[in-house]
């Protein structure tokens, strides 16, 4: 388990990230949600190694990544979240497959890794970009005009009011 930054940073840990990928030892690198342990409050993700990748081993030939962006799934509690049986699941589902999962997983070849220079932040290799939602401009516009009209009434009603109290 290592805090984010251990993904991107670059100096010492990028040495150690090339290495290690290079060695081809590493086989998942999953992003887990904030708050999850009592003992740390950031994200933090898991790096999974598989020695049967090395030289000689059972893997060897297996050199992609999986990463798994696991951050949204969690049960939120007042001090700390949890994750559920469903979502340890969806995440061990997720590794066993080792197959694309829209917004969830992506399976990035060494060479996609070797191209962002040995960087294993997330958010490069898992797209979880939302549309936002299209504003209707002319609704809107709809939306105040109405309520224009009806402040120009209770204002109206208010001066009448007003009046009859003789102030």
């Amino acid at each position: 388990m290592v805090p984010h930054g251990v993904l991107f940073r670059s100096a010492a840990e990028g040495r150690i990230r090339e290495a290690v990928l290079k060695e081809n030892l590493l086989d998942a690198v999953i992003g887990l949600p904030e708050k999850l342990f009592s003992t740390a409050a950031i994200p933090v993700a898991l790096l999974v190694f598989d020695l049967r990748r090395e030289a000689g081993g059972a893997l060897e030939a297996q050199k992609d990544i999986l990463f798994v962006d696991a951050s949204k799934e969690f049960e939120s509690g007042r001090n700390q979240n949890t994750l559920t049986d469903a979502h340890i699941d969806k995440i061990f589902a997720a590794v066993e497959a080792r197959e694309e999962v829209e917004k969830f997983a992506h399976l990035a070849s060494f060479d996609e890794v070797a191209e962002n220079g040995f960087n294993l932040n997330i958010p490069r290799y898992v797209d979880t970009f939302e549309e936002e939602e299209e504003i209707d401009l002319a609704a809107v516009q709809a939306e105040i005009d109405r309520l224009d009209t009806e402040l120009a009434e209770t204002r109206a009603r208010l001066r009448q009011h007003l009046k009859e109290l003789g102030i």
